[in-house]
């Protein structure tokens, strides 16, 4: 099947000559018409990063100006990068299209004026960026990454939160699960259905560092799963159990929300029914350092 472009010339030709109806003419005209709005991409320049200025590339894609091609450099793009229908981009046009969208929800239209690129184009060069960084590098958050957790980095992580008034002085990070609704799918919506929230969702556990990184991340799963059936599906207490240790050979842990079983490597809020003032300040202690988690999940 030809374009739409294609097939309404042919039903031009095909009306002129008589080989169909006016009503058939009609009604298979409008069928091949696209129902997405058009919008005037090509009045718009290419884009071009040193025609931005400093204060525009921060504010759009939260990166300072000379700090893109570093990033670029960083993630090893490809100088060029092509679509699965052809279309090419440049590693830092594609790189700021992915930014863009990253840094404050749009749509693709809101990103035309910028790049001067159609929305079917836009929307192919965001996922062949998303696509082949994930590729290249999810193992650094989808597995035990050594760089940024060796036993004196875990130390300092703890030493870190230890200073902030934690009960706990050899905790290095936070645990915590997201639900992220979804539109309810037709078929299985029991599975993602979760019933704490009472919406269809996918659920992602992230492990964070006290200073905003994410160092572990696992997901999607099915809405309904338990943040502790979640944990022993990442695999991160083997990982925890392998690694989780100061410079000196000492238990370095983690520590989550009473949903999480107790373990060496994990800790807990205390949750007996009559808890004692140590208890209490320690909840208290642990409850309020651990809101970086939250930040970086948002209100979910």
């Amino acid at each position: 099947m030809g374009s739409f472009k294609e097939n309404r010339k042919m039903l031009m030709l095909s009306f002129q000559n008589n080989w169909i109806t006016e009503g058939e003419f009609v009604l298979l005209y409008e069928a091949n018409c696209s129902k997405n709005l058009i919008f005037p991409h090509a009045e718009y320049d290419r884009f071009n990063l040193q025609d931005m200025d400093e204060t525009e590339c921060l504010r759009e894609f939260r990166v300072r100006k000379l700090d893109v091609p570093r990033l670029a450099d960083a993630l090893g793009l490809p100088e060029t990068l092509s679509c699965p229908q052809r279309t090419k981009t440049g590693r830092i046009e594609g790189l700021c299209i992915l930014l863009k969208r990253l840094a404050y929800p749009c749509r693709y239209s809101d990103l035309i004026h910028r790049f001067g690129r159609a929305v079917p184009e836009l929307s192919m060069i965001y996922n062949t960026m998303e696509d082949w960084i994930y590729q290249h590098h999810h193992d650094k958050i989808t597995q035990w990454n050594d760089n940024l957790l060796n036993s004196n980095a875990l130390q300092l992580y703890a030493d870190a939160i230890t200073q902030t008034g934690a009960a706990l002085t050899n905790c290095f990070g936070f645990v915590d699960g997201t639900v992220r609704p979804i539109c309810r799918p037709g078929e299985n919506q029991r599975i993602v259905y979760n019933g704490h929230k009472r919406v269809h969702a996918l659920k992602f556990q992230s492990l964070t560092l006290p200073n905003g990184i994410i160092a572990h991340l696992f997901g999607p799963v099915e809405g309904k799963k338990h943040d502790s059936a979640m944990l022993t599906d990442s695999g991160l207490l083997e990982e925890l159990e392998q690694h989780a240790f100061s410079p000196t050979g000492n238990t370095i842990c983690i520590y989550g929300d009473p949903a999480y079983p107790l373990r060496i490597h994990l800790q807990a809020p205390f949750r007996n029914r009559a808890l004692t003032p140590q208890m209490e300040a320690f909840n208290k202690s642990m409850s309020s350092v651990r809101t970086s988690v939250e930040w970086i999940f948002g209100d979910s």
